[in-house]
């Protein structure tokens, strides 16, 4: 199974779309090698803008690029782009419901040693309390390169976050992707892992070790927000036991909108693999995720914990 960055996979979408639409301007914010806009620039310099270290700016122009009719696609890494740029995500973007489409890099914790400061676990929080927005955490190059297009087609603010470090690539070009739709990897009736990014892998191999004794389903929760209600509630409904795993901090991200949506509509024991109330640190990205707890071990422990809290009278 290739490794890739999901990066490469939004920098083929950018050049995809930047061969066949006229009004595609990307932005990006002095890290165009690392995101791999500078694909862009290179071979489309009149779609490319390096706006400096200047996300706060960058944001502002791509409102008014949307404005005049452009589809701008702002590009930084994640952490600076949702937390340092939010005011102007918040109240030009969002509340004027703009077309402007934000790509956070170097999301999670596997940005590895550049430390605490560089790793974005808070963004999808951030980014799916606002009114407009959609949030979308793809599970690698591939399904990141679907998302990038798809979201160039929906109108309205729309947030695509991935990371750094290459990951397996477990989807290919004939696996379905609809936005708003979650996608059923593998079907099981005990229990139902719902996760995104480099954690949909991690679950299935989770999935496979527990094979024979446990009937797990996975499914990629790719879209945050809008999330896809009825699939979550179908799938509790038929295993009566729910585990969540992502690269991001437990409150606010993918599991927290889960619960929302059970706890409103069908009530079931859930377990959440996610950072716990935690900055990151320096290390190397396979070290990070084993001591942050977001392994195949982890997922493992946490579907054994849901069934167990299911068969409790």
């Amino acid at each position: 199974m290739n490794a890739v960055s999901p990066r490469d996979g939004y920098g083929q979408a950018i050049l995809e779309l930047a061969a066949v639409r006229d009004d595609l301007m990307i932005l990006d914010a002095d890290v165009a090698k690392s995101t791999r806009t500078g694909r862009v620039g290179d071979k489309y310099p009149d779609k490319f803008i390096d706006m400096g270290i200047s996300e706060q700016d960058m944001i502002g122009t791509a409102a008014g690029l949307a404005l005049a009719g452009m589809l701008p696609f702002a590009t930084t890494y994640c952490v600076f782009l949702t937390g340092r740029a939010f005011d102007q995500i918040r109240t030009t973007v969002c509340y004027g419901d703009l077309n402007v489409k934000l790509a956070g890099a170097h999301a999670g914790i596997s940005v590895g040693p550049d430390g605490a400061t560089h790793q974005s676990l808070e963004d999808v929080a951030l980014m799916r309390t606002l009114p407009n927005m959609t949030v979308i955490v793809p599970c690698d190059a591939e399904e990141t390169r679907k998302a990038t297009l798809a979201i160039a087609e929906r109108k309205g603010p729309c947030f695509i976050r991935f990371g750094r470090e290459a990951v397996p690539v477990v989807t290919d070009k004939d696996t379905p992707f609809e936005l708003g739709k979650a996608r059923l990897v593998r079907n099981g009736s005990d229990v139902v892992v719902f996760a995104n990014g480099p954690l949909v892998h991690q679950a299935v191999l989770a999935a496979d070790e527990l094979a024979g004794t446990v009937d797990v389903m996975v499914a990629d929760l790719h879209t945050v927000k809008p999330l896809d209600e009825r699939f979550v509630i179908e799938a509790a409904r038929k295993t009566g036991a729910v585990v969540t795993a992502e690269e991001h901090q437990m409150a606010g991200g993918m599991g927290s909108a889960v619960c929302e949506c059970l706890g409103a509509n069908h009530p079931v024991p859930v377990r959440m693999v996610a950072v716990n109330d935690a900055f990151g640190e320096s290390g190397q990205p396979a070290e990070l995720m084993s001591k942050y707890c977001l392994e195949k071990k982890d997922i493992v422990a946490a579907i054994q914990a849901s069934i167990a809290l299911r068969a409790r009278p």
